[in-house]
């Protein structure tokens, strides 16, 4: 296997405690039910009112599971309600068959905002943060008349908890996720800080099952630095977390070469209520923001209902014959906007590519 690093699914599943596997068990079968409605050519009155009863039935359970585990922060079950409805609704847009590429990514840039504003701008108590320690922006205007003109605007000091962070890219879809959430942290930083990057190539053994799942880091085509990950927070964004395998695989290996991180933050957009249960039981100090939690994965691993391959609705599909994109082509192909829009970390991730 060469310079390569390998998790199992067997090993994931021995961090669940025997209560997370009769509460994934409870709404698996829930889900179950679900899919019976799904056989009908065309939903019905009677299978959509079905559908209904049991999505509510799951969500009270996953809110249940959630509201015990502090570590795992989902948008709807942490927020104000009447917020609820914006990320319902952008959910339903990034999972709908219709949305195309150029939509697919402007959804997930308002993805990681909420995720952000949630992540940052709320107390541990979930509570919206308050106090009076304030960062205050002097803004030049273009108004030049009868002087130059410029407007103050202030938003919470987040600098002690953003200042020590560094993106660690885990997958290609992750790539403009983590462009995302490093702007998003430039943009609330007093002194624009712009986030290190670490890069890992991860994947899954896709020819397995669930159950018996491998997930394989290539150290060779990894680019990162132990030191500058030491004493760090690090920060993962991935577009969905099915089975938590390639974050807890790329952790534990950073701990298994001496790398002290001060906290690990796992951002996504829907998570399966499995993967966020093994992650925050997998690795200490480690949060789980997610807009959207899912019930179940299937026999391949995939999140049920889901949203299919992240991945590709982000970067698009490599071409037939060509072979897997790597970063620096995934960047070329994102094109003039993304370049303009996230140039700060395209040239941070140039850098650690090129320079390693």
């Amino acid at each position: 296997m060469g310079n390569k690093i390998i998790l199992k699914a067997e090993d994931l599943d021995g961090y669940l405690t025997e209560n997370d596997k009769i509460q994934l068990s409870r709404v698996s079968a829930l889900y179950r039910e679900a899919l019976a409605c799904y056989d009908a050519a065309v939903l019905g009155r009677k299978q959509e009112e079905k559908l209904i009863s049991l999505y509510n039935e799951m969500g009270g359970i996953m809110q249940e599971i959630c509201r015990d585990e502090k570590n795992i922060r989902v948008y709807s079950f942490v927020m104000p309600h009447e917020s609820h409805a914006q990320a319902s609704r952008l959910i339903s847009k990034l999972r709908d068959v219709r949305t195309g590429h150029e939509e697919f990514i402007y959804y997930t840039q308002r993805a990681y905002e909420l995720l952000f504003n949630m992540a940052y701008g709320m107390t541990a108590s979930g509570s919206h943060a308050g106090g009076v320690d304030k960062n205050y922006f002097f803004i030049k205007t273009p108004v030049t008349a009868p002087v130059q003109n410029y407007a103050v605007h202030k938003i919470s000091n987040i600098d002690d908890r953003i200042m020590n962070t560094v993106m660690c890219v885990m997958l290609r879809g992750a790539l403009l996720p983590s462009m995302i959430m490093s702007k998003e942290i430039q943009e609330y930083s007093s002194e624009g800080y712009v986030t290190p990057f670490a890069l890992f190539k991860i994947s899954r053994d896709d020819t397995k099952k669930e159950t018996n799942m491998e997930y394989i880091l290539d150290l060779d085509r990894s680019y990162f630095d132990l030191e500058a990950l030491d004493g760090k927070d690090l920060v993962f964004a991935d577009p969905m977390n099915a089975t938590g395998g390639s974050l807890v695989t790329v952790v534990k290996h950073l701990l298994s070469q001496g790398v002290k991180p001060k906290s690990v933050q796992f951002f996504n957009a829907i998570a399966a209520l499995k993967g966020a249960l093994r992650v925050v039981r997998a690795l200490d100090n480690c949060q789980v923001f997610t807009l959207w939690m899912d019930p179940m994965l299937n026999d391949s691993a995939y999140i049920m209902p889901g949203l299919g391959d992240a991945g590709d609705r982000i970067n698009g599909k490599d071409a037939t014959g060509t072979g897997q994109r790597n970063i620096m082509q995934l960047i070329a192909d994102y094109g003039s906007n993304i370049a303009q829009l996230y140039r700060s970390q395209l040239r941070e991730i140039e850098a650690t590519v090129l320079n390693r």
